[in-house]
């Protein structure tokens, strides 16, 4: 093992920090996670962009909202493997 050392902004360790602890995970395990993808994509392990992402969040809540609308809903397990394909 090494140790690595980061500065960020206060705020979003604080933020980063909450956001783990709800999942689980705590920052040396999210930033372990986080370089593993790195060498497993070969770069970062998302795509960086430029747009706008009050854009993109409403992309996906126009997204979201039809899917609620018009998608298909399950009452049992069984019925979403067979769609799926997973009997």
């Amino acid at each position: 093992m090494t140790t690595l050392n980061v500065r960020v902004e206060k705020k979003t360790k604080r933020e980063a920090r909450k956001a783990l602890a709800d999942i689980g995970l705590d920052m040396s395990s999210a930033v372990n996670i986080f370089l593993k993808q790195v060498i497993v994509e070969q770069g970062l392990p998302f795509t960086p962009t430029k747009k706008d992402p009050k854009k993109i969040r409403a992309a996906w809540d126009r997204e979201a909202a039809w899917a609620l609308k018009h998608g298909k809903r399950y009452t049992d397990t069984k019925e979403l493997f067979r769609d799926l394909g997973i009997e």
